[in-house]
């Protein structure tokens, strides 16, 4: 199993975030990446809103970052560890644009780029950015077809619903081939069909851990799945999390203070076929407590289940 830190203060949800983390710096983000890098997690995680309706702010917050330019400053501090997003919004972004910020991510970090593709709940951050909430899953699908002739083709050439191009020229190309890390984040059969189609993993948010075996088997059923090496993304926190960011209070959302049950807990999910997870904090009083505790797990942990 491989490790990933999703990093602090990167979203301020109460759900998932403590308190502590609103003091944090972009220079501390970074401090955090380089950390997990140099004591051997696989990945770091961001995710991503543009804005917040006020309504929502109570269990949403409204502190994010526009994800690939933030994974950029994070793959500028760091040299080995990849960088993803968890989750870009990928209908409220330009096909085109994505395409090329991302490639860009990609090429000068040396192919570390990775990204968790989401559509989304908020349809009034939609209705605000002018896009069709409602076609949101149409709109994910034709940009990912899109993106992937910008970066496979030498001639790209597109005619969708929504994304239309023909004699261009597309460079330079991602480093990663044939393309970046992608996985779908979501729970809906859509998200398990379209990972089928173009992910290279997926990362589930309010599925339940005994349901995923059987997800799973939906999705290397579905069209487009072709035996490809395939990532199952899921961390126990996810449980404290329902919809709109609702607090669940879930008994297994959080591990235990000892090594053994945050081993079993991760060897459960092996079981389950989950190949990346996030072993979260319990409630820590500082910024330093949360640096010891990342040591910890690449301590006591990692070597007994990665």
């Amino acid at each position: 199993m491989r490790f990933t830190v999703y990093l602090p203060n990167t979203m301020q949800v109460p759900a998932i975030t403590q308190s502590w983390e609103h003091a944090l710096t972009g220079g501390d983000i970074a401090d955090v990446a380089r950390r997990a890098e140099q004591l051997g997690y696989s990945r770091v995680f961001l995710p991503e809103h543009f804005l917040t309706p006020t309504a929502h702010v109570e269990l949403s917050g409204n502190h994010y970052f526009d994800a690939t330019t933030a994974q950029a400053f994070v793959a500028g501090a760091t040299s080995e560890i990849s960088i993803g997003s968890m989750v870009t919004i990928l209908p409220l972004h330009n096909p085109v644009i994505a395409a090329k910020a991302i490639a860009t991510l990609d090429w000068l970090s040396g192919g570390r780029a990775q990204v968790t593709v989401g559509v989304g709940w908020l349809k009034e951050e939609y209705d605000t950015i002018g896009v069709p909430f409602h076609k949101r899953g149409r709109l994910a699908d034709e940009c990912l077809a899109a993106m992937f002739e910008l970066w496979h083709s030498d001639s790209p050439s597109f005619d969708g619903e929504f994304v239309k191009f023909d004699n261009v020229a597309f460079g330079p190309k991602p480093i990663r081939k044939p393309h970046p890390v992608i996985w779908m984040g979501g729970d809906a059969d859509a998200v398990l069909r379209r990972a089928a189609r173009f992910g290279d993993g997926w990362a589930p948010w309010t599925t339940r851990p005994e349901e995923l075996p059987a997800k799973m088997d939906y999705l290397r059923s579905q069209p487009g799945f072709d035996d490809r090496p395939f990532s199952l993304f899921y961390s126990l926190a996810v449980l404290n999390v329902g919809r709109e960011h609702t607090i669940t209070n879930d008994p297994n959302a959080q591990f235990g203070q000892s090594a053994q049950q945050v081993i079993d807990n991760c060897g459960m999910l092996a079981e389950l076929g989950v190949t990346d997870t996030w072993v979260n904090p319990p409630l820590l009083p500082d910024f330093q407590a949360y640096l010891d505790h990342m040591q910890w797990v690449a301590e006591e942990v990692i070597p007994k289940v990665g």
